[in-house]
C-alpha cells in the first residue's frame, strides 16, 4: 500500500506544468512580437528619412513634375500617399514657368508628414504616428538632366 499512497499526491499536481507554460509563453511570445513589430515602426521611420532623400535627389538632378518625384517615393515605401508627400521649391514659385525649367530655383524641400503605422500585436494593436521627415537641397541641374538611372 505504501506504493500508492506515494502515487496520489504526484497525480494532483499533473499539468501543472503545462498550465505554467502556457502562462509563461503567451507573455513571452506576446513580448517577442511586440519587439518584432516595433523594429518594424523603427524600419518605416529610416524608409521615410530615405525616401525624401530620394525625392529631395531627384528634385534637383532631374528635369521632371512633382508627380514623378511622388511616385518614385511611394515605390520605394509604398506606405506613403502622394497627399503625404510635399515638394516646394525656394523661392517659391520659381518652378511655375516651363520654359525657364526651375533655372531660377535656389533649393528644394521635400518632406513627408501624416503618416501612421498600425502594429499587429496580439490582444494591444497599436497605430503609431510618424514624425515629419524633411531633406532639403541645393539647386544643381534642376533643369538639364533628362537620363540616368535616377531620372527614369
Amino acid at each position: 500500500m505504501t506504493p500508492i499512497r506515494a502515487m496520489r499526491p504526484r497525480s494532483r499536481q499533473a499539468g501543472a506544468t503545462a498550465v505554467e507554460f502556457a502562462l509563461v509563453a503567451s507573455i513571452f511570445f506576446m513580448l517577442l512580437i511586440g519587439i518584432a513589430e516595433f523594429s518594424r515602426v523603427l524600419f518605416y521611420w529610416n524608409t521615410a528619412g530615405e525616401a525624401t532623400r530620394l525625392g529631395a535627389r531627384i528634385a534637383v538632378v532631374c528635369d521632371t513634375t512633382d508627380t514623378t518625384i511622388k511616385t518614385k517615393m511611394t515605390k520605394l515605401m509604398p506606405l506613403l500617399q502622394a497627399t503625404n508627400i510635399q515638394v516646394a521649391y525656394e523661392p517659391s514659385g520659381c518652378d511655375a514657368d516651363p520654359d525657364s525649367a526651375r533655372n531660377s530655383c535656389r533649393s528644394v524641400t521635400v518632406s513627408v508628414a501624416n503618416v501612421s503605422v498600425k502594429t499587429f500585436i496580439p490582444v494591444v494593436p497599436i497605430t503609431v504616428s510618424m514624425p515629419s521627415f524633411s531633406t532639403t537641397l541645393p539647386r544643381e541641374s534642376l533643369d538639364s538632366s533628362t537620363s540616368g538611372p535616377i531620372c527614369n
